[in-house]
């Protein structure tokens, strides 16, 4: 389980490549190595993994066929940087909203607006049957940051950045056309999910 505060941005700095398969190596932020061992999960850019091996500060993780289908991680090359954050512990403060780490579609950049002191950014989900879950003023994990929706219009969403937000995640880099990874909040799925089947129920038993 994850909270979706980045704790840090890590750099990439080895990929080795298989087929359908291929292993990260990141340079993780000192604050975060006390206490990292081998098969402890770490969401990087909110998609979580296992770490494989552990050299100094230099970190491995390994990525299957699936991992890569899903996720934007496929994308990065050497010199990338990813969101990165450590598992909760049971009575940390949860700063954001229960995240999972199990990415269930990307979506593209299609707009940014900047100004002064405001930055929004416009997404276009690759999968559209998820935006039933993306609701105005409801949570969502972008790249594994946890962050309020703003609008939603035509099947895009927007979010509002504050500077620390910027400063902190690789959000601030990005531009127009590159692709971030989505998680929907849990709780809203259940509640949809919940609320589909019994108005189906329904509907059904007028029929019959």
């Amino acid at each position: 389980m994850f909270t979706g505060i980045v704790q840090g941005k890590a750099l990439i700095i080895d990929i080795i490549e298989k087929p359908n398969f291929r292993t990260h190596v990141v340079k993780f932020p000192p604050e975060l190595l006390p206490g990292l061992e081998t098969g402890a999960s770490v969401a990087h850019n909110g998609c979580c993994l296992t770490v494989s091996k552990i050299d100094g500060d230099n970190i491995s993780f390994d990525l299957i066929k699936e991992t890569l289908r899903l996720t934007n991680l496929d994308q990065l090359e050497v010199g990338s940087l990813v969101n990165i954050e450590r598992a909760a512990k049971y009575g940390d403060e949860i700063g954001g909203h229960v995240v999972s780490g199990h990415i269930v579609t990307t979506a593209e950049i299609v707009k940014i607006f900047t100004s002064e002191n405001n930055h929004q950014i416009w997404f276009s989900v690759h999968d559209k049957t998820v935006m039933k879950y993306i609701l105005h003023k409801g949570f969502i994990s972008i790249d594994g940051i946890s962050l309020t929706v703003g609008e939603v219009v035509n099947n895009r969403f927007c979010v509002h950045l504050i500077p620390e937000t910027l400063e902190r995640t690789t959000l601030g880099a990005k531009r127009l056309g590159d692709t971030v990874n989505i998680e929907i909040d849990p709780q809203t799925q259940a509640i949809v999910d919940t609320v589909e089947r019994v108005l189906a129920q329904q509907q059904y038993n007028v029929v019959g």
